[in-house]
């Protein structure tokens, strides 16, 4: 039986981990890649993928490199904060709620019915 090492961290390594895997799935959802498929490309389960997504302490460092080289090639570790990658930099402009505006006299009259 596997055992939790997540539990055994101290709150700033674990908090690291999470927020890993959640840029991890993020650069995997901007690529629109479902995680079954990269799973199924980096040659580890999908309940491992789930895990690298989620932080977890006990997934082995070799399948987090060849999940991430799925998702991003040529990505590092090292360099995973370094440079903004260009699909995660549109998702994060798509997802920004943009002001409404009222509309000026001649639009409302384009839909006046």
């Amino acid at each position: 039986m596997k055992k939790a090492q997540n539990p055994s961290m101290s709150p700033p390594l674990a908090e690291a981990l999470k927020d890993m895997g959640e840029h991890i799935a993020r650069m995997r959802k901007a690529r629109h890649v479902l995680q079954a498929e990269a799973a199924l490309r980096a040659n580890i389960s999908r309940e491992t993928a789930s895990r690298i997504e989620n932080g977890d302490a006990a997934v082995a460092i070799g399948q987090v490199v060849r999940y991430l080289d799925v998702i991003a090639p040529g990505a590092t570790l090292g360099r995973l904060y370094e440079t903004q990658d260009a699909a995660l930099a549109m998702l994060e402009k798509s997802e920004k709620r943009q002001r409404a505006r009222t509309l000026s006299p001649q639009a409302l009259k384009r839909y006046e019915f």
